[in-house]
């Protein structure tokens, strides 16, 4: 189990919960000040050679992709000739991240990438090969792919040699391109008071404001037990702020000069609402560019009956683009 030494020189032992289901490895690990994740592999008995993080959207967490993540493993496993290592983040303020102490303000795309960072130089792992992002997860991978191009990690640092960004727009999200209803839900949990009596009432509690039963159940799922009553598993004020950061920030100057070596693959939800015809137009045009060798790739797919819950609508779709693009990964 590995290890992490403090200033004072005293060894911290992670606290690691590690448990098993026919053919694969799970674990969950929290370490002093770095983000908490969960470790899945298809062959646990064998080295690992490749890694992909998994970064989760806003009030999500790591565990939200489970099922997705085994199927990856399980056909990586069978169609690369790498031992793939799927490493599920909880980003800042989310999952079991979110009670963390040092992950300091500002909220921002800027910081939860670098906190991707210095999981990597914490546990003195290999820099990602492979890095997905859905939603706000998208752009941190943007960022996290921005801030290796640029030198902010460090000499010790490798390009990740793909980025996936599931129903992300790659540039800023103004409140006028937007329904509203993320606005309206943080809006909403604002209002309650930080202990809840039961999950059950919140989803009651939401339908009644007009929220999908799905949504409400969905928002429910992300309380925990704090005595005889429930709690956030987030922390709302610093997620609001991460979500406020990710409408802000722009990474259309990376897509257009895509750092060398990396492939870049754009996933639009063919049913998401997100996209504006100006924006998909724009994706078209990167790829339809001429390949220059002095830079990456940009691939733009679109993931059929799916809306912007890929991972849910259609699995499978998701699962027929993003794998064989990894497996050709040379080991």
């Amino acid at each position: 189990m590995a290890t992490l030494k403090s200033k004072t020189g005293l060894n911290l032992l992670n606290r690691c919960l590690l448990w098993r289901s026919p053919g694969f490895s799970y674990s969950t690990t929290r370490t002093l000040e770095t983000l908490a994740f969960e470790e899945l592999r298809s062959s646990p008995d064998k080295p690992y050679t490749s890694t992909a993080f998994i970064l989760h959207g806003l009030l999500g967490s790591g565990r939200n992709w489970r099922s997705f993540s085994r199927n990856l493993a399980s056909s990586l496993s069978n169609s690369s000739s790498s031992e793939w290592r799927m490493v599920l983040v909880d980003l800042r303020n989310h999952g079991k991240s979110a009670n963390i102490e040092g992950l300091d303000p500002p909220h921002d795309m800027f910081n939860a990438a670098k906190d991707l960072a210095n999981l990597v130089k914490s546990h003195g792992w290999a820099w990602p090969d492979v890095v997905i992002g859905h939603s706000m997860g998208g752009k941190v991978a943007l960022q996290f792919a921005q801030s290796c191009s640029r030198g902010d990690y460090g000499e010790s640092v490798a390009l990740p040699k793909q980025l996936w960004v599931l129903d992300s727009v790659p540039g800023d999200v103004s409140s006028e391109n937007s329904d509203g209803e993320v606005e309206k839900v943080l809006k909403t949990l604002q209002s309650l008071p930080a202990s809840l009596p039961s999950r059950k009432w919140l989803v009651n509690h939401m339908i009644e404001l007009g929220f999908s039963k799905s949504l409400s159940e969905w928002i429910g799922s992300n309380l925990k037990k704090s005595g005889e009553q429930e709690t956030w598993s987030f922390n709302l004020e610093g997620a609001i702020q991460m979500f406020n950061s990710y409408r802000e920030t722009s990474y259309w100057s990376l897509l257009e000069h895509p750092p060398k070596g990396m492939e870049m693959g754009i996933v639009i939800a063919e049913k998401s609402d997100r996209w504006e015809p100006d924006v998909i137009q724009r994706l078209e045009s990167l790829y339809n560019q001429k390949e220059n060798g002095s830079e990456g790739k940009v691939a733009v797919h679109v993931l059929p009956n799916s809306g912007h819950w890929v991972h849910v609508d259609n699995p499978k779709g998701l699962l027929e683009i993003v794998a064989p693009k990894i497996a050709s990964l040379p080991a």
